[in-house]
């Protein structure tokens, strides 16, 4: 095993892997922006060096930077998170060039799925369902109208060269299919510097399944079961649940061993992630694999009991899998939601300011992932993610009850954030039916607004804080979240839910 490794990332995924590297007897090693200074991971990492100003291109996308870092602490590898990164197959060779452990899969695995058009013919090889498309010549008008007709509206335009949502444009109808590729084309350059697109049928009021998957440097690959992450908006998760209601025992497994066979085909090691719609006629079809740890990886952790940041590590440092596909099982039931610093009322812009309070619920089968802490100055420059809150029971029910609780009881002030959003999705009649499709949020949401009897409360609360904040600036911050020295009001909530 690794005596020390170097994260190269931020936020509360760094925190995780820290604790994790901790938990392991590895020394962690913090890399930082100079607006990260104080942040989370910096004080809990063993070490930490700053590699650059607080925009990414100066700081967390310098890869030279950070393998200088990784070589000047002694640091045996590096484990990249998610984001920044953890994708790209140009770090991943430069890190094995330097003669370093990249805890991830091989720079070509990344490579080949990376570029959607060419993880498409790659998995139609290996026999994995994929959704009718297009990936020929778009700059032919005749050629694109003609595959469009075949495919069927509605189609998605996507990105060849990246993921996550962005520049994909939904095409309903053919008047439309023209300027939606040059939107689709101009996004793609902005974000990914790849103007290449493809046709993809657009699969409506469909499922947003993904399943885990593990493999070593010894051959052996295993699926950790399923996350349904349909509950999204803009195309990017929010809310993501393990096992998914959708899914009965046979498509369960039937898709289990479709994303080991896709694992296998690109030759992959580490933990992965193969994505994937369900329509309602129980089809799956393949979308992309994620060659990193997702955001919403605890889901699984608490269904099957595997920490996978450790089966991260130890399949890096050349250990094989302890365990077959014959010994996993889902037990229970999880779900995760992600808390951000934003305001969905107007477009799920992002806010910005000094988190002025935070308290979070606890209890049996409730977990806080965090890389924020009271004080901290939430910026422009990176993503508004400020938590994940995961929940585990015996049942759905009784996990959407828990999961309920837990947000009523979880404060977040100083920030405009997505709690009081979340709250009203998990109450929503057809998720608690489990029948919540991607298409929810745009059908089922449209148009909610903030709350407005606690608009007042928290004003008032917020500025109270910020004048403790500048009367007494050497307290601890962590002596400030503390349970004791908060009045009745704040362990009742006096009426109010402090979260929203």
């Amino acid at each position: 095993m690794f005596r020390k490794v170097l994260i190269a990332n931020r936020g509360e995924i760094a925190v995780r892997i820290v604790r994790a590297c901790q938990e392991l007897g590895i020394a962690a090693v913090a890399v930082y922006s100079e607006a990260d200074a104080h942040a989370l991971h910096v004080r809990l990492a063993d070490e930490a060096i700053c590699i650059g100003p607080p925009p990414p291109q100066d700081s967390y996308l310098r890869g030279d930077r950070i393998i200088q870092a990784a070589q000047a602490s002694g640091s045996e590898a590096i484990h990249p998170g998610y984001g920044f990164l953890a994708e790209s197959p140009a770090f991943a060779r430069a890190v094995r060039a330097a003669g370093l452990v990249f805890i991830g899969p091989p720079a070509e695995a990344i490579e080949q799925m990376g570029v959607k058009t060419q993880a498409r013919a790659l998995m139609e090889r290996a026999g994995v369902p994929v959704a009718p498309g297009f990936t020929g010549d778009g700059d032919n008008p005749a050629a694109l109208r003609q595959a469009a007709e075949r495919i069927g509206y509605p189609l998605m335009v996507k990105a060849a060269g990246g993921g996550g949502g962005i520049g994909l444009q939904v095409v309903r109808e053919p008047s439309a299919l023209e300027e939606a590729w040059a939107s689709a084309r101009r996004a793609a350059v902005h974000a990914f510097g790849d103007p290449t697109l493809f046709l993809e049928k657009y699969i409506e009021n469909g499922r947003h399944v993904e399943v885990q998957v593990l493999a070593d440097h010894h051959g052996n690959v295993v699926h950790l079961f399923e996350r349904d992450c349909s509950i999204q908006r803009r195309h990017q998760k929010i809310i993501e649940e393990s096992p998914s209601p959708a899914l009965d025992g046979a498509l369960r497994e039937a898709m289990g061993q479709a994303a080991i066979a896709a694992a296998r085909a690109v030759g992959y090691t580490n933990a992965g992630t193969v994505e994937f719609m369900v329509d309602g006629s129980g089809h799956f079809y393949f979308l992309e694999m994620n060659t990193r740890l997702q955001v919403e990886h605890p889901v699984t952790e608490m269904v099957t009991g595997i920490d996978l940041v450790h089966a991260q590590l130890r399949i890096a440092a050349g250990e094989p899998l302890p365990f077959a596909q014959r010994h996993l099982d889902q037990r229970g039931h999880a779900i995760e939601c992600r808390l951000y610093a934003e305001n969905p009322a107007q477009a799920f812009i992002p806010s910005t300011g000094m988190l002025l309070q935070l308290i979070e619920p606890s209890g049996p089968g409730i977990r806080i992932d965090t890389g924020v802490s009271v004080g901290d100055e939430v910026s422009i420059h990176y993503d508004p993610l400020l938590a994940k809150l995961i929940v585990w029971a015996e049942s759905r029910p009784i996990a959407l009850r828990k999961l309920a609780w837990a947000l009523d009881h979880f404060t977040l002030l100083g920030l405009t954030t997505n709690l009081p959003f979340l709250r009203a999705v998990v109450e929503h009649p057809l998720f608690v039916a489990g029948q919540a499709t991607t298409e929810f949020v745009a059908q089922q949401m449209a148009g909610w607004q903030m709350p407005e009897d606690s608009t007042l409360a928290i004003a008032l609360i917020a500025a109270a804080l910020a004048t403790e904040l500048e009367l007494h600036p050497a307290r601890d911050r962590a002596a400030a979240n503390r349970p004791e020295g908060r009045g009745d009001a704040w362990q009742r909530g006096d009426g109010f839910r402090l979260g929203q």
